[in-house]
Parts: C-alpha cells; structure tokens; sequence
C-alpha cells in the first residue's frame, strides 16, 4: 500500500519545481526553466517506477492522506499509469519547449510557474484514488490553465476565450461535484475503487444514473463538445505551449472523467446513448468546418474538437478500453502537431506545385468503399480468430468499419482512372496494414486494461439502432469527402463552404448569450 502512493511523487516535485525559484536568490526566470525542464524529468521517472510497482505488486489503493474520506490517495491501476505515462511526457516535451520559446519574455517565470501549477494537478487528478481529491484537481486544472490562457493581457481575443471558457468551466465543475456528492450517497464512501465495484455488481438505482448523467455533461463541456464547443477554437492567441498543453491534455480530461467511472456509466444506458449522438455529431461538424480553415491552427483546434467528439462517441458506445488508446494516441500527435505547426508550414511552401491529381468519379468512390471494407472483412475474419476476438462487440467491429471509411477516401484516390497502377496497389496496402493496425491496437488495449475497465456488453436494440446510425452518417459524410472534387465548384457548394467555415455561426450564437452574461456580470461589479 506504500508503494502504491509512489505516483504522489510526481505532483509534488512539480510544485517544489514551480515555487523554489520564488524564494531562492540568483534564480532568473532561465534557470527557473532549466529547474522546471529537469522537473518534468523527474517525473517520468516517477511515472516508469509506477508503472513497475503496478507490474510487480498488481496495484490498489494507496492510504489516504487525510481524514474521514477527504485527502489524497492514489488508485493506482493500468488507466492511472498509462495516464501518468503520458501526461509527464508530454509535459517534458512543453516544457522544454516553453523554456526556449519564451526565453526573453518579461513574464517568463510566471509563465513556467502556472505551467508546473497545471501539470501537477493534471497528475492529481489522473492519480485520483477518491471523489475529493477528483473534484479538486478537476477544479484546479481549470483555474492554472486559466492564468495560461490569459497570459498576454493586451490580446482582448484571448481575453474573451478564457473568460467563455471560465463560465463553461463552472458549469461542469457543478455537475461534477453534483455526481461526487452521489456517488458518496449512494456508496456511502469517497473511495473510487467501492464505487465501481458496488457499479459493476449493479448497485446504485436512480442515485447512480443521475451521477452518471451529471459526469457525462461535465465530460462534454470538458471535451468542447458541440454546441458549446467554440472556445476551442478561440484560445490561438495564447503561447503555442498552452495550444499543445490544451489540445494535447487538459481537452482529454472529459474522457478520462468518462473511462474512470466507466461502471457507473454502464448503469445509465440512455446517458450512454446520448453521448452516442453528441460525440458523433461533432466529430462529424468538426471534421467537416476543419476541412475548411485557411489557418493551421484552426484546422488543428476544429481537428481536436473532432478527435473528442470521437472519443466520446466510444465511451458512448461503452468501447473505454479504446477511448484510452483513442486519448493516448491524439495526446502525442496533436502536441507534435502544435509544436511543429511553424516548421510544417515552410516545409510545404518549399514543395514544389505538384502535377495533376488523380480526381475519382462516383465509380471509383463506390468501387473503392466496396474494397475498403471487403479488405476489413477478410483481415478481421483471419487475424480476428486468431487473436480471439472475432466475436467481440459490434460496437468495436463498427468503430473499425467507421475507421476504414477514411481509408477509403485514399483508395478512392487509386481507383481514379488517371492513377497510376502504383498508386492503387500502395492504397490497398495502406487499407490493409489500416485493418491490421486496428485490430492488433484493439487487442493489446483491450488486454491492457482486462480487470481494470469493464468489458463492452451485449447490444440491445437502443446499440444497434445507434450503431447503425453511426455507420451511415460516418459512411455519408465519407463520400462527400471522397467526390467532393466533383462537387465542390458548385455554386451551392460555395455558399455551403462559406458557412462552414463559420461553423454555421453557432459560435457567434453563444459568444452573444456568454458575452451578454458577462457584460452584465462586469457592469454589477462597477456598480459594487
């Protein structure tokens, strides 16, 4: 049980990282980084030992560090690890990064302060062995990034994300601690670990399912789910750093919140549905206003809201063990994607112009869809066996499915009549190594987290009618993509764009309810 409050080593060599500067002489804000960048490493080395204790004594719950059930504890599970694994890595690599591109700002050491400050109760928070110290880093991580986001005071477009950010922040912080105080009732204990057990052997009634329902909001307002997603999408004038620590962590907490109190969500079906129909909506709307930003890192911000709209349409459809893949693989792209945005940018103003590209017809489309899937089929139908999951879920077996729409969309571009044959052979064997990918991904997270997440259940009729759903409005939106060459210079089509790349004006309709609220929020403290 000693061992197992290793993790506690993390957090509180970041804060003495973040606050020995302060009060130590001759400590400029460049030795600062220096300290904070051999911090970070420090952590990961705390993170790997974790990670061998868990191998070695199996885990648990550490002692709690506090009284009557509020304190600090540590579950320390393979969803914990993975999490800590990840989020001091990344951490490494923003602060590392930070140290350079900062160098020389007048506020540099307050800058890498609040940066410590929210990568240590990230690391509480992902650790969290009781619903108290959930809530608390929950809270917490909101109001550290909140001092990030508003670092260059004189941009008011800054200004205004993080305050729209703030009043959404608040709402989720209500929800959760609404859920936290009945998960409490309900299980009579703030201890994590007897909460899901009493979940999974069905306990909890009406008490549970409105926890549920209230993690799940909380989740979605996290996430910068649709349709109050548009403050993603305005925090670009803050530092890169904070992008990448954004995008890259701080957005994935909704799904974390979700996979940790998986059991709990498996007792609220309909809660579950609906996180089915608003993860898959705005992976859908956002992929699509991506596809039309003319900046890069609006394309990446629309693309972050995209990735967690998928990620909760997993948890929805109860698939958690890959919604952790899901947030471990888009955490480690979108920071490289954030940090390297500059240098991508000259990389291909250097290309030359290319020649002619291969444009499909509605054959090729068809032709190329039909392959896509008959190529997942026989893979899933041969390695599937072989690895014993071909009778998982159908909710897995759909999710690949909806993965290779996207993998057709390269076919398409191999079936095209103008392709060289090279082309459609290095196509289908990308839609191949894609399945082959997947299912060998599917296995090891499913593997990984045996006994620590619950297993996909069987699909009832509410399953398959939103699984059905999904498939057809991922496979619609897929062609679209797909032919869209042929469409897109049509004078409807413009129009279209033009509103898309709006994003259909819902931000502006949010900023106008939120901007009045805090108008009049701010003239009542004047009046004060």
């Amino acid at each position: 049980m000693l061992l197992n409050a290793l993790p506690l080593l993390a957090p509180l060599i970041l804060l003495a990282a973040a606050f020995a500067p302060r009060h130590m002489q001759e400590v400029d804000a460049r030795k600062g980084a220096w300290i904070a960048e051999i911090a970070t490493l420090a952590t990961i080395a705390v993170a790997v030992l974790s990670a061998l204790v868990l191998i070695i004594t199996g885990g648990g719950d550490s002692f709690l560090l506090g009284l009557f059930g509020i304190g600090f504890s540590v579950r320390l599970d393979v969803v914990s690890v993975v999490m800590l694994l990840l989020v001091t890595f990344i951490g490494w690599v923003v602060v590392r990064y930070a140290r350079t591109y900062l160098d020389g700002e007048p506020r540099h050491d307050s800058f890498t302060f609040w940066l410590l400050a929210t990568l240590s109760v990230v690391l509480l928070l992902v650790q969290s062995g009781n619903v108290v110290q959930f809530v608390f880093a929950w809270v917490a991580t909101s109001m550290c990034l909140h001092q990030l986001l508003v670092f260059y005071p004189q941009r008011d477009a800054a200004q205004r994300a993080a305050r729209k950010k703030f009043v959404l922040a608040r709402i989720g912080d209500f929800a959760l601690v609404g859920a936290a105080i009945l998960l409490t009732i309900c299980y009579g204990t703030t201890q994590i670990s007897a909460m899901l057990a009493g979940a999974a052997s069905g306990q909890g009634g009406g008490w549970t399912q409105g926890a549920a329902a209230l993690i799940a909001l909380a989740a979605i307002l996290k996430s910068a789910q649709f349709p109050l997603h548009g403050w993603l999408t305005e925090v670009m004038e803050a530092p890169t750093p904070v992008s990448a620590l954004l995008h890259a962590g701080v957005v994935n907490a909704g799904g974390f919140a979700l996979i940790r109190f998986a059991d709990v969500m498996l007792l609220a079906p309909l809660v579950l549905a609906i996180l089915v129909i608003i993860g898959g909506f705005t992976a859908l709307f956002a992929g699509l206003v991506m596809l039309t930003q003319p900046t890069v890192k609006a394309s990446l911000a629309w693309s972050t809201i995209a990735q967690m709209g998928f990620m909760i349409l997993q948890c929805g459809l109860a698939l958690f063990p890959l919604a952790l893949l899901h947030i471990v693989a888009h955490s480690a792209y979108k920071a490289h994607a954030f940090l390297s945005a500059g240098g991508a940018v000259e990389g291909v103003a250097a290309i030359r112009r290319p020649g002619p590209v291969a444009v499909p017809d509605l054959r090729a489309v068809t032709r190329a869809f039909v392959v896509a899937l008959g190529i997942y089929a026989v893979i899933y139908a041969i390695i599937g066996f072989t690895l014993d999951i071909g009778g998982k879920s159908p909710q897995a077996v759909a999710l690949g499915a909806i993965l290779i729409f996207g993998v057709a969309y390269l076919l398409a571009q191999g079936f095209a009549d103008e392709a060289p044959k090279a082309l459609t052979q290095r196509t289908a064997a990308y839609a191949a190594l894609a399945t082959v990918s997947y299912l060998l991904l599917q296995r090891a997270s499913e593997w990984l987290t045996a006994g620590a997440l619950p297993a996909t259940p069987p699909a009832g009729a509410l399953e398959w009618a939103l699984i059905i759903l999904a498939l057809l409005s991922f496979a619609l939106v897929a062609v679209a993509q797909a032919t869209l060459p042929l469409w897109s210079y049509h004078p409807a089509a413009q129009g279209l764009r033009v509103h898309l790349s709006n994003g259909f004006y819902i931000n502006a309709v949010s900023d106008r309810l939120l901007g009045g609220w805090i108008k009049t929020t701010n003239k009542k403290e004047a009046a004060q």
